[in-house]
């Protein structure tokens, strides 16, 4: 699709009788030339299949695979530039879905939460330094939001457990990155937004059993976010559920759901029949 280096003229090619959208660009291609985008009930509900050129093909559960490794140890908080103590916001998504909006409620949620620290990829030094002034410019400590290194993907997964609770970003959500947050037993708020690329953290949330955690608006963002800093009970809940695999969802039982629709388009096919969306049960 539309993501670096993908070259989506090929597809103006016609090199296969079928072409499928998944898992590169969240969204239509809005092109003749890809028969089908494969999503789930969350991210294409029922009724929104006129805003796409291809036929829907809903997964069950959530469309996005994932690795089902647990993290390694957890490094030391100290080593991570983290404070001992204190509570552990944390969004490691890229910098461009970071608004100005979504930016400004974290702040508030520093501000209302004594000795907590906001724990942030360090995408590029650009964004690092708009990132701090604006820390400034909305009356905190610049110390309290520390940027974080990229790691290889098991060091990844392992640090992320040192957080307490991550913070999804608005209108463009957390995608692989949350499935890695919920991989490494760490509880995320999502606010839905009206599109593919911003109902993924609802997606993964609703597969992994925590639809509690998906909230309508902002402000009940903030007031879930508070109400867990306050609650470390209800937190530890979330954390043990997470840990007993919920959020590292079922590999084969994925495959097996996606070779049944990749079957079902290609039996059409073969029997002379146009595209057409269909739900795998």
């Amino acid at each position: 699709g539309y993501t670096a280096n993908g070259r989506p003229g090929i597809l103006g090619y016609r090199g296969a009788p079928l072409q499928v959208s998944f898992l590169g660009f969240p969204g239509t291609l809005g092109s003749s030339v890809v028969d089908y985008i494969l999503a789930d009930a969350v991210t294409i509900p029922p009724g929104e299949e006129a805003f796409y050129t291809e036929h829907v093909v809903r997964l069950p559960g959530t469309y996005q695979p994932c690795d089902p490794t647990p993290p390694g140890p957890a490094p030391s908080r100290v080593a991570m530039g983290l404070p001992e103590t204190g509570f552990v916001f944390c969004c490691f998504n890229n910098s461009f879905k970071i608004t100005p909006e979504i930016f400004g409620l974290w702040l508030s949620l520093l501000a209302a939460t004594p000795g907590s620290v906001l724990w942030l990829l360090a995408t590029n030094d650009q964004a690092a330094a708009s990132l701090r002034r604006s820390t400034i410019a909305g009356g905190i400590d610049p110390s309290r939001v520390i940027f974080a290194p990229f790691q290889p993907r098991e060091a990844h997964l392992a640090r992320q457990t040192l957080a307490d609770l991550a913070l999804d970003t608005r209108p463009y959500n957390a995608h692989t990155t949350g499935r890695d947050a919920l991989i490494a037993g760490l509880p995320m708020i999502t606010c839905p937004f009206p599109s593919f690329a911003g109902r993924v953290g609802a997606s993964l949330l609703t597969d992994a059993g925590l639809a509690e955690l998906i909230v309508p608006d902002l402000d009940r963002y903030r007031s879930l976010a508070l109400s867990l800093t306050r609650d470390p009970v209800r937190l530890n809940g979330l954390r043990t559920r997470l840990s007993a695999g919920s959020g590292r969802g079922d590999p084969a039982r994925f495959a097996y759901n996606l070779e049944i629709a990749l079957i079902t388009m290609w039996e059409r096919h073969r029997a002379g029949l146009p595209p057409a969306g269909f739900d795998v049960a």
